[in-house]
């Protein structure tokens, strides 16, 4: 086997050496990280797991996003071991690998929750935490209960999305990419004194869906109140609702606007720009992340690769905030 120059902190195996090897060649793992046997190899433990989801069976409009996983990996390769705008090596923190992707039945949407639930505990029993890339918003569901089990307690949850998606069903269907916080809700793996989305907007389908939503607990913070109060009030609110409480951070693509974010599946005008979404997320720091996700990532109307490094972004920076805890 030839050997693969990486660059190495803190005793972690980190990403290949792209100052000796193209970025463009060589095994296109998530930021050019180790895969996770070569950690396990290396006599490593990782801390957190890069793993995907390549599922979209449970969308209402554009499919694609299981082609999310191995197209954000791609987006990811310019990605640098240094976050100047945190101060972190997220790499060098704690070990990071890429497990792959996860093989979930895409004709049985609720075979496929269950082994994602499965899955996810399973890759989290040594005590790893998870960066998961998807697929559609269905995962979020399984992530969640793994997540919930795993930390004993209900979790709190900032939900970044243009949708609320606590809606009951679609066409009598009860697991969509539209419904896994509800479910999430009524199965009671959410702390309803925490949880909050950011971002939402668009027309609804009336004002009940406002209605349930506030009676599910959920706060609501609107892509026009990231415009009218700014990135730091925004931060300050959310931290007040979840800090203390161990949380799960999930972000639809689609929480961007179609500018920033072209490739996604139900895509809606006015959206946060990547800045706000990315600057939002650093001033989480300090909190108690379990576990995150980035999802809805359609390459077919990704046109010169925007929402997949924007995608590659966000994980990069959710991973830095996960590693903090580990």
């Amino acid at each position: 086997m030839l050997h693969i120059p990486r660059v190495t902190e803190n005793g972690r195996l980190g990403p290949v050496n792209s100052a000796v090897v193209p970025r463009y060649s060589g095994a296109p793992t998530f930021a050019l990280l180790p895969r996770l046997d070569e950690v396990e190899g290396a006599g490593q433990r990782a801390g957190i797991k890069v793993v995907g989801v390549p599922f979209d069976s449970g969308v209402s409009y554009r499919p694609g996003a299981r082609f999310g996983p191995g197209h954000v990996r791609q987006s990811s390769r310019l990605l640098r071991p240094y976050n100047p705008a945190t101060d972190t090596s997220p790499f060098a923190q704690v070990q990071v690998a890429d497990t792959g992707d996860l093989a979930v039945n895409p004709f049985n949407i609720h075979e496929a929750i269950e082994a994602i639930q499965a899955d996810a505990l399973e890759l989290t029993e040594d005590g790893a935490s998870l960066m998961t890339i998807g697929g559609d918003h269905t995962i979020a569901l399984p992530l969640l209960r793994a997540a919930s089990q795993r930390a004993g307690v209900p979790l709190a949850l900032l939900h970044f999305d243009a949708h609320l998606d606590t809606w009951d069903t679609y066409f009598g269907a009860a697991y969509t990419h539209g419904t896994p916080f509800r479910r999430a809700v009524e199965e009671g793996i959410l702390d309803t004194d925490a949880i909050s989305h950011v971002g939402t907007r668009g027309p609804l389908y009336g004002r009940k869906d406002l209605e349930d939503d506030r009676r599910f607990g959920f706060g609501v913070m609107t892509s026009s109140d990231v415009y009218r109060l700014g990135v730091d009030e925004i931060v300050a609110r959310l931290r007040d609702r979840v800090e203390g409480r161990p949380l799960y951070i999930s972000v639809d693509i689609d929480v961007l606007d179609p500018a920033h974010a072209p490739g996604t599946g139900t895509p809606e005008a006015g959206g946060m720009a990547s800045r706000e979404l990315l600057e939002i997320l650093r001033g989480l720091r300090g909190l108690d992340l379990v576990g995150a996700d980035v999802v809805e990532v359609s390459p077919a109307y990704d046109h010169a690769e925007l929402t997949g490094i924007a995608a590659a972004h966000v994980a990069y920076d959710l991973i830095g905030l996960l590693g903090e805890r580990s």
